[in-house]
């Protein structure tokens, strides 16, 4: 690695990747944890080659949240066969074929147009999606999600998408709410979904801010962008 520059963003990301997993890690001691939880780096807003980079230090999942950015940014990376691709941002039914054709999950389904979308999509691509129901934990829009009592119903219409593949729920805490609390209802949509479809066994909580309440109530994956990648303003 000749360029300073790429060499001294590729220390600043090894020193931050560390620093969160060493979170992590502190998280599931205390909460008694001894499974393993998958971080999704959010690199939204951020270059290929700083994904490139991630993957040299043992990142395995991206998350991404705007189509027209992310389909370019996947077609232009080194080691695309070694990334998982999530798609975490609201999602529009009109945008679901082209995300089909680049996402291996797709964290956000919240109603079943996008469902319908997304299996159409996958179908006339030949991939197979993992899904999981963005579910919200407040009543605001603003974040996006289905209603708690109605995350059952959308697993079930996400199980008839012969191209999706149901894995268990994703949300994003409130703001102004303790997160460990929103976690934890969180946690008992997906238990009872997971009555009716065992395999839906994700759930997908806590980011930069609060990802040790997410560890503490359960969380299999974390989405983790600024604390990794720094504020995306430094690195225009």
């Amino acid at each position: 690695m000749s360029d300073p520059a790429t060499a001294a963003r590729q220390r600043e990301l090894a020193a931050n990747l560390a620093a969160v997993r060493d979170r992590i890690d502190e998280a599931r001691r205390a909460a008694g944890r001894t499974d393993e939880i998958a971080l999704v780096v959010v690199t939204k807003f951020f270059p290929a080659g700083d994904v490139d980079l991630l993957v040299d230090l043992g990142v395995t999942d991206i998350g991404e949240n705007r189509d027209q950015e992310a389909v370019a940014k996947v077609a232009s990376l080194r080691h695309r066969d070694r990334l998982r691709v999530h798609f975490i941002g609201q999602l529009q039914s009109n945008k679901a074929g082209s995300v089909a054709g680049y996402a291996d999950v797709v964290q956000s389904v919240d109603r079943a147009k996008v469902v319908r979308a997304l299996d159409r999509g996958g179908t006339a691509s030949g991939r197979a999606m993992d899904v999981t129901v963005q579910v919200a934990l407040c009543d605001s829009a603003r974040r996006g999600g289905v209603p708690v009592d109605q995350a059952p119903a959308l697993a079930d219409v996400v199980t008839q998408a012969a191209s999706l593949r149901l894995r268990g729920v994703m949300a994003v805490a409130p703001l102004g709410e303790d997160p460990r609390a929103a976690f934890a209802r969180l946690r008992e949509v997906r238990d009872g979904i997971r009555r009716s479809h065992p395999a839906a066994t994700w759930m997908s909580a806590g980011m930069s801010g609060d990802l040790e309440a997410a560890v503490a109530e359960g969380a299999t994956h974390l989405r983790v962008g600024s604390a990794i990648l720094g504020s995306r303003l430094s690195h225009r």
